[in-house]
Parts: structure tokens; C-alpha cells; sequence
């Protein structure tokens, strides 16, 4: 199979930031016959696209296509940059950017997975012309929603564990090992329930690396949500995405059943495919399945 790496410009703020990219198979521009190629957004806000490698089995059929967004991974970082430097709106631009540097503005389908998500309906409502569907996996049109539901979760965890994650969060010392642990129990539970595969844990070494983004935007754990983009929300703009929807999530899944039934309610004609084994990542938790349905629903929207 086919695979390409590099990086496109990204002008920002008066100087020129690059965005890293991996394309896995052929890009058919121009041939209206092609399979529409598919742009993979990651989540965190501050994760890479390491962890959803996996979506490159897609690439018998289109061209997939990865990348780091910027702050992130192998494209620029920018350490010092505080709460008005990470918007959801900086990331929207990158993506616009991305698809007009790789020459596919005119057809291309996104999938974007937990924070990809939320980048893939912000992207939806900017009504890109070319864009042909969405999948919207695991994720929510709320981050305080996501985070009511995981709190939730994170009650169902053992006391030993709660009363570790307490102590920790009320002095603000989360790079301790005992607070990374207490993490792990409620990630092992909901965000990756077999044993991490290389390239999901690659991704959560480069976040221990770089927690700048995810901390400023998000918070320090999946369920201690205090970043800048806390109050988030589009649920009364979903009416607006006017293109074909998948949603997929797993029934372990931090972003529970709540929160794709708001997704499924409101936007129109959208399907919702629960996996019943996974959590978060139902892409490695259920790889042949997940590969199948998601694979199958692009082909029929071409």
C-alpha cells in the first residue's frame, strides 16, 4: 500500500506553521469515479493521530488520510501559547487548510473521533461544499455534556480509587503517579478496554510529552474538565449539518448513549451503530467490524 508523509504550510498569526500529513493509498484528484478520500481527525484536542492508525485498513478502497494538528505530534508546536491561542475555530482553519493544500476541496468525506468530533461538526457548519458526509465517532455536540456523563462514570469507579482522584484534583498535582494511575483505572474501563495497542499508547506518550493543548483546552483527565473550551456546545446548530452522518460509538463508551442520541435527534437523516464489546475506541476494540461498517456506509456516499 501506498504511503506518503509530509507537511503543508499553515499560515498563522503572521508566521508559518506547518502541519505534518500521511496519506495511505492513491489520491485520485480529478477522477469522479474515485472513492472519496477520507481525512481522519484525532482527539484530545492534544492528541496525535497515532491511535487511529488503524483506519488505514480503509485504504484498499480510498485514500486515508492522517495528520497532526498543529500544537500536536509532528506539526508545530507552540508551548507558550495560552487559552486565546487554542480555539476551536484555530483548528477549523488548519483543517480548511489541510484539504485545500492536498488538492481534494471538491470531494472528500471526514471522520473525526472524540475531540475530532467536535472539529468535524464545526467544520460541517462552515458548509464546505466538497465535503460529501461525516462520521462521528465517539463523541458529543456538548463538552459539558461529555463531562456530566463521564462524571457519572467516574461516581460508578471504587471508592479507593475516587478518594486518590479527590485528593489530587483539589491540590492540582496531576503528573503525580498516584493520580496517573487512578487514570487508568476509568480509562481502562471507558476510553480502551484490551490492552492498548502500540499505536494508542504511542499517542498517549506524546501527550505526556506535550500536555499543553489538551490541559488549556481540555483539563488534566477526560473527567476533570476545567479547560478554556469547557462551555462548548453546538447542540442548538446541529439542524445546520446538511450532509449524511454515521455516528458510532461503544456501549462502554465515556461519550455514552446520551450523548449520540442528541447527536442522532439532531441532526437529520443521521444513523447511529453502537459496538457492544468496546468503549472509546471501538476502531481497535472491534477493528474488523468497525472497518466493515464504517467502510461500508462511505462507499454508499460517494
Amino acid at each position: 500500500m501506498q504511503v506518503r508523509e509530509g507537511t503543508v504550510v499553515f499560515p498563522l498569526d503572521g508566521e508559518e506553521a506547518e502541519t505534518w500529513y500521511r496519506v495511505t493509498g492513491e489520491l485520485r484528484r480529478g477522477d469522479p469515479d474515485a472513492p472519496a478520500p477520507l481525512v481522519v481527525l484525532h482527539g484530545g484536542p492534544g492528541g496525535t493521530h497515532d491511535y487511529l492508525l488503524s483506519l488505514a485498513d480503509l485504504a484498499d478502497r480510498r485514500a486515508v488520510i492522517h495528520y497532526d494538528q498543529v500544537g500536536n505530534g509532528r506539526s508545530t508546536h507552540y508551548p507558550d501559547r495560552g487559552a486565546e491561542f487554542w480555539t476551536v475555530e484555530l483548528f477549523v482553519r488548519e483543517l480548511h487548510n489541510l484539504v485545500d493544500a492536498l488538492g481534494i476541496r471538491e470531494r472528500h468525506h471526514v471522520l473525526g473521533q472524540s475531540w475530532g468530533g467536535f472539529l468535524a461538526e464545526e467544520y460541517a457548519l462552515t458548509q464546505p461544499p466538497g465535503l460529501r458526509a461525516l462520521v462521528l465517532a465517539d463523541t458529543a455536540a456538548s463538552w459539558a455534556d461529555f463531562a456530566s456523563e463521564a462524571g457519572k462514570l467516574r461516581d460508578a469507579l471504587p471508592e479507593d480509587v475516587r478518594a486518590t482522584l479527590d485528593k489530587h484534583e483539589a491540590a492540582g498535582t496531576y503528573d503525580d503517579p498516584e493520580y496517573v494511575e487512578a487514570c487508568l483505572v476509568f480509562y481502562g474501563r471507558h476510553v480502551c478496554r484490551i490492552p492498548w495497542p502500540a499505536e494508542v499508547a504511542a499517542t498517549f506518550e506524546w501527550l505526556e510529552r506535550n500536555p499543553v493543548v489538551y490541559r488549556t483546552m481540555n483539563g488534566p483527565s477526560e473527567f476533570h474538565i476545567i479547560g478554556s473550551c469547557k462551555d462548548w456546545q453546538i447542540k442548538d446548530r446541529l439542524h445546520e449539518i446538511r450532509r449524511p452522518a454515521l455516528i458510532v460509538s461503544g456501549r462502554y463508551d465515556e461519550a455514552t448513549p446520551a450523548l449520540q442520541q442528541v447527536l442522532l435527534d439532531g441532526i437529520a437523516g443521521s444513523e447511529w451503530v453502537c459496538f457492544e464489546e468496546s468503549s472509546h475506541m471501538p476502531h481497535v476494540e472491534e477493528r474488523e467490524r468497525y472497518m466493515q461498517v464504517v467502510g461500508g456506509w462511505l462507499a454508499q456516499h460517494d
